[in-house]
């Protein structure tokens, strides 16, 4: 096997275990670290690309949210026909990391271009699924636009937030160990 396939694997398992620990607590609690999806999807997309990491993650949410609904007893105020609309919003961070992975590199414009990319991917993201269950959701006998605005700016910013932690954490680690690498590489070449 190839450096490069324990590195997916290994990539696979760290989102996988993430989004399992992350996905019950939407807001975080002195116990519980926030929701990590819309995070575990764009570094999926960067990673990973590949269209099945797409669909596993999918799955593993909608199961995850199953449990935490059927078994767990969190709220399910946010199961409405709009939970498909998770769908696009997902896809959105997926594609946006899939078509900066290969631009990514462990240098500080390059993390900061993905971190760029990730706040925009995150920002639309976030208006989808809020947008849908918003206007789709049922929720809201009379929706209107100025009522979505004002919850958009109430909730857009924690989860955008959130997202822009993780991932800063998750590029900034991965700079930081990629250089190391590197240093590590040319050190032992140096000696050869």
């Amino acid at each position: 096997m190839k450096l490069t396939e324990h590195r997916s694997i290994l990539l696979w398992v760290v989102l996988t275990a993430v989004m399992i620990a992350t996905r019950f607590h939407h807001f975080g609690t002195a116990l519980n670290l926030p929701d990590a999806s819309m995070a575990v999807f764009f570094l999926g997309g960067l990673g990973l690309r590949r269209h099945l990491g797409f669909a596993w993650f999918m799955v593993l949410a909608v199961v995850l949210d199953w449990i935490s609904v059927s078994l767990a007893g969190v709220s399910d105020f946010c199961v409405t026909p709009a939970y498909s609309f998770l769908l696009l919003a997902y896809a959105v961070l997926w594609y946006a990391g899939r078509a900066y992975a290969g631009l990514l590199k462990p240098t500080v414009a390059s993390v900061a271009g993905a971190l760029g990319v990730g706040l925009v991917a995150a920002s639309v993201s976030f208006a989808i699924s809020n947008g849908s269950f918003y206007w789709l959701g049922g929720r809201y006998p009379d929706p209107h636009f100025t009522e979505y605005v004002s919850r958009l700016w109430k909730w857009g910013p924690l989860f955008v937030r959130t997202t822009m932690t993780y991932l800063a954490v998750a590029l900034i680690g991965y700079g930081l160990v990629a250089r190391w690498f590197a240093n590590r590489e040319q050190t032992e070449g140096a000696r050869r």
